[in-house]
């Protein structure tokens, strides 16, 4: 998968370059597609790895990613988001759940390629 595709994800969910947080989901993604270990202990794997890589805390890159969360939620348009969840949601993801939402998306695009 290629840093592109992901970033142009990224960026069609809402959120913008200038969050911390979109570097660090960016990275993040990249690590679970290939590994979906990541997937299983969002907080005690990944916000660490990701921490390590930009040289900050497995904290501020869990803050950034929660408020990263919440500006794709509390845009006008989550229709996005509810297709590529391919099920109804109610409330605002958690963040692993997030990354499960956006990881099976690129895998199932990068099978069987298809528009955003």
């Amino acid at each position: 998968m290629l840093k592109t595709d992901i970033e142009l994800l990224i960026r069609s969910l809402g959120i913008g370059a200038t969050y911390r947080g979109y570097r660090y989901l960016s990275y993040g993604l990249q690590l679970c597609l290939e590994n979906e270990d990541y997937l299983l202990s969002v907080s005690k794997l990944l916000y660490p790895q990701i921490a390590e890589h930009y040289y900050t805390t497995s904290c501020s890159v869990e803050r950034d990613i929660r408020t990263v969360i919440k500006v794709c939620w509390e845009r006008e348009d989550q229709k996005l988001l509810q297709d590529i969840a391919l099920r109804p949601l109610c409330n605002k993801p958690a963040s692993g759940e997030f990354f499960d939402i956006l990881t099976a998306h690129l895998k199932h695009k990068s099978i069987s390629p298809s528009s955003i």
